[in-house]
């Protein structure tokens, strides 16, 4: 189901055939380097689309883990997502990873940019945050760009790859974005 159309993309929810697309950029080690996760197996793969396609069924839905489609193509380029952390407070966090080969054509930001309008908009949350490896300077490039502020920068804060990570995090909240 497409969720948000922006003027070059259809952010829509995974469906089963999208394993392989989804498998090129998250077996990449040079597009997960920064993630929690990966490179993945296409075990690894088949088990994410499944926890996404089986999210999707939630009411009330909190997880909005996507696929990223470059129109008129129908060529998935990446994945994003939508998790509401805390519905007391209306807060959730969003992330993105584009398939190397379209990195540095603005894509993210276009999809950090729907994920905000979806949150925001549809959702009617008031706090939107995203966490980056300090390193991903572009990703924390994105993040400035689509209205995001720096809060901090959390200190071996998550256990990732063997070793202790820190993050910067970002937020806007719901005026700033109006």
């Amino acid at each position: 189901m497409q969720i948000v159309q922006t003027k070059r993309l259809v952010l829509r929810d995974f469906e089963e055939a999208d394993w392989k697309a989804v498998h090129s950029y998250a077996s990449d080690p040079e597009v997960v380097r920064y993630m929690n996760w990966g490179p993945n197996t296409i075990e690894e793969t088949k088990n994410f689309i499944q926890r996404a396609i089986n999210s999707q069924k939630e009411r009330p839905r909190r997880t909005y883990t996507l696929a990223i489609v470059l129109e008129p193509d129908n060529k998935l380029i990446g994945g994003c997502g939508i998790y509401v952390s805390n519905t007391d407070n209306r807060e959730a966090y969003i992330g993105y990873v584009l398939n190397r080969n379209f990195w540095g054509k603005g894509y993210a930001t276009e999809t950090a940019k729907a994920l905000l309008k979806f949150s925001f908009e549809k959702l009617n949350l008031h706090r939107i945050f995203a966490t980056c490896d300090p390193a991903n300077i572009a990703s924390a490039c994105v993040l400035e760009k689509v209205g995001m502020k720096l809060e901090g920068h959390l200190r071996k804060h998550k256990w990732a790859k063997g070793e202790w990570r820190d993050s910067l995090l970002y937020a806007v909240l719901d005026y700033e974005y109006k």
